[in-house]
């Protein structure tokens, strides 16, 4: 694969905002994430808009070079902690899990719309559609992990008092000055003084605990395909959504939990297809 023809061929139509939010950690994650999106959106432009707190320049350089040779534009804000001191953070929940919350405060003014992306992902078919679709009254749109039974919405809407599906943070289609008009940082921050030690997705609980109503149901197989999940989904269909439904119609696979498929012993049945882009990835780039 030659790099230099990667980001050759593309549309001059409206660019896609993608809006990510990761640490160093997770940089080589979202080049997979990237160079995924890129491969099945070939003639889409991009512009993907970074949130983090402390990447050095160094690593920053390299990864906006990696994204110009993919033909995308990146826009870097480095955003300020000292707001945040009172968030409670996880090992495997980093600060940056909160920026997607406030991100209408931090990105331009003349930003109406972005897709948010956990790195997490991959990008099986184009996007588009999702970044076209009318939200109306609502402030977001997001899917829910619905499981076979729905036993863990049940659980969800008695721990936090919620009546609505509680969706899934990874993937949201996102009206950025309804957020603006309605999401503040004291209500944030009131949350998590008050049932902090009751969060166990902080960010994720308070998006639902605060904004739920708010949010438009996309449905999780297109557009945010749980990959733990395949049987769940194999068995609610009635054998429909199969492998060959999945690489035919969902966009996006988001393998949640652990182990990653980049990490040893991360062979749910979609690790393969993650690990084949990481090697695509290899070859056209190197380390």
């Amino acid at each position: 694969m030659n790099r230099d023809n990667l980001g050759q061929n593309r549309l001059t139509g409206e660019s896609i905002n993608v809006l990510v939010t990761v640490d160093a950690n997770y940089i080589k994650p979202l080049k997979v994430l990237l160079f995924s999106l890129q491969q099945n959106n070939r003639q889409q432009a991009f512009d993907i808009w970074l949130l983090h707190a402390g990447i050095t320049d160094e690593a920053l350089s390299a990864l906006a070079n990696f994204v110009a040779q993919l033909g995308f534009t990146l826009h870097v804000i480095k955003v300020d902690m000292t707001l945040w001191d009172a968030a409670p953070t996880f090992k495997q929940y980093p600060p940056e899990m909160y920026f997607r919350l406030l991100c209408g405060a931090y990105l331009p003014a003349t930003l109406k719309r972005v897709i948010y992306l956990d790195p997490d992902i991959l990008v099986i078919n184009p996007i588009k559609p999702l970044y076209d679709l009318p939200l109306t009254t609502h402030m977001m749109a997001a899917a829910s992990h619905m499981g076979l039974t729905g036993i863990t919405q049940t659980i969800n809407h008695v721990r936090l008092g919620t009546k609505q599906a509680y969706f899934n943070s990874g993937v949201m289609l996102m009206d950025l000055d309804k957020m603006r008009a309605r999401i503040h940082l004291t209500d944030i921050l009131d949350v998590i003084t008050k049932r902090g030690k009751e969060l166990i997705l902080p960010d994720q609980d308070i998006l639902n605990f605060l904004y739920g109503e708010e949010i438009l149901p996309l449905p999780e197989e297109i557009w945010n395909y749980d990959t733990r999940d395949n049987i769940v989904h194999f068995a609610k269909s009635l054998g429909e959504v199969d492998m060959q439904w999945v690489i035919k119609n969902t966009v996006i696979l988001h393998f949640c939990g652990r182990p990653k498929p980049w990490e040893k012993g991360g062979m749910n049945r979609y690790a393969v297809l993650y690990q084949h882009y990481e090697q695509l990835l290899y070859h056209a780039f190197g380390d």
